[in-house]
């Protein structure tokens, strides 16, 4: 399983990926939406969790670029911003938005249903 983390808040970020290691779940960081369409087009991740509001680009917009690139990767969203009208996003109605901060049990739980899910649409 790949995963990137995308959020410009650095410090948040990088703490979020420590604590995901500390879990066994391995994942790259990106601190804008430039790096994280330069590194998915050297890697090929799962999933992408992507902060909604970052300067430049919308964790929404950012999904739907990284969508042309990569048809099957799977997106959770997390904000800081309280309640979000979920409009900007027109692909899939089962994408999932967590608050922050973030209980990192539920962002675990959420990436292997996420994975999960993905792997039981696959054909065998």
């Amino acid at each position: 399983m790949k995963i990137i983390l995308v959020d410009d808040e650095k410090k948040f970020v990088n703490m979020l990926a420590k604590r995901l290691s500390l879990r066994g779940i391995n994942a790259d960081v990106a601190c804008s939406g430039k790096e994280a369409l330069k590194k998915v087009t050297q890697t090929s991740y799962d999933l992408a969790v992507l902060d909604l509001k970052m300067p430049g680009i919308s964790g929404f917009a950012l999904k739907k670029e990284l969508m042309d690139m990569r048809p099957d990767m799977k997106f959770i969203f997390v904000t800081g911003h309280g309640a979000i009208d979920k409009n900007g996003n027109n692909n899939n109605s089962d994408d999932l938005l967590l608050a922050k901060p973030l209980n990192i049990e539920t962002l675990i739980e959420t990436i292997n249903q996420k994975i999960n899910h993905n792997n039981e649409k696959r054909p065998e």
